[in-house]
């Protein structure tokens, strides 16, 4: 039974891959920080087939000691502070995580010299003010936020672990990815809550920022089957993964009100509050190479992942006020 270690597993996509490593016969350790407030509300229904553990990413000793007892085959580093808008507002604390974190793991398996294969989160939010459409592997990083900087060194001190020390170190560069167990505060997400409340009578609109950012936009569960692949690949090689089209936030209110049988333009606002000090307008994938070098391509289309955020909202919503 291999063993794989997740950091981040009570986060969308921590929950999501701890399903496919369990399925495919892992024990699987889930790295927590202590906290006084905990969310288990995504990994409730497999709580009892994982190993839950403490450890921070800003602690060097944690990570050293977890990785001595566990010794795990694989680890997916999927700990962030990976909302951009508070990023802007604790820059320092998004760099200690999503950047420094990084180092402080790769470390651990250095210095242990395990022969433990390691996963990097990287995003497509590295190439920001895009050098060019679409981005793949060799497009320039130029990014536009505390978070895209950390990702960036995040990604950068990945590739120089692996190529200055030997480890088998990859970086997934994964575009949006989404699903019903998207935090609240991603903009998706509000989008199908807000609209959920609104055709249930409990808001009466929805305020938003740029409706003209575009985003390539998957849903999750497709995505850690390419994390899972990067991992088992024979060669450490760092892949773009994404559907290759873009959609607009315009687009995205338009398709969740009229699963409702709504107009968005009857209920959202846009709101100069909700706009980031720097945007970024346009990113969509070009994933030729994890297609064909690994076989992954995304199972659900735009239209199926805004219709199931849509339904799980209905759900949620409707079982709190009955």
């Amino acid at each position: 039974m291999p063993t794989a270690i997740i950091t981040g597993i009570t986060g969308q996509d921590g929950s999501y891959l701890a399903e496919l490593l369990i399925s495919k016969g892992y024990r699987v350790i889930g790295m927590m920080r202590r906290s006084s407030v905990v969310t288990f509300e995504r990994i409730q229904h497999i709580q009892d087939q994982i190993e839950l553990i403490s450890g921070d990413l800003h602690d060097q000793s944690s990570l050293m000691d977890l990785m001595e007892q566990y010794k795990p085959d694989e680890v997916y580093n999927l700990a962030a502070q990976s909302f951009v808008p508070t990023s802007w507002n604790q820059p320092v604390l998004t760099g200690e995580v999503t950047a420094l974190g990084v180092t402080r793991m790769l470390e651990a398996i250095r210095l242990l010299n395990l022969k433990t294969r390691f996963y990097q989160a990287s995003t497509s939010e590295m190439f920001g003010k895009v050098r060019e459409v679409p981005q793949n592997e060799s497009t320039p990083f130029y990014p536009r936020s505390p978070y895209g900087v950390a990702k960036v060194y995040g990604h950068w001190i990945t590739v120089n672990y692996r190529e200055s020390y030997n480890l088998f170190a990859v970086s997934g560069i994964l575009f949006n990815h989404e699903s019903p167990r998207r935090g609240i505060e991603f903009v998706t997400r509000k989008i199908t809550y807000g609209a959920v409340r609104i055709k249930l009578g409990l808001a009466k609109e929805l305020r938003l920022g740029n409706l003209e950012s575009r985003r390539d936009w998957g849903f999750a569960g497709d995505y850690v089957d390419a994390m899972y692949r990067l991992i088992q690949n024979d060669i450490p090689e760092d892949f773009v993964v994404g559907t290759d089209e873009t959609h607009s936030v315009r687009e995205f209110c338009e398709k969740a009100f009229s699963c409702l049988d709504l107009d968005y333009t009857d209920y959202v606002i846009q709101d100069p509050r909700f706009y980031r000090p720097a945007e970024v307008d346009l990113l969509v994938a070009d994933s030729r190479r994890v297609r064909q070098k690994l076989g992954w391509a995304p199972k659900v289309d735009f239209d199926g992942l805004v219709r199931m955020m849509v339904d799980s909202d209905l759900v949620r919503l409707g079982k709190e006020i009955t």
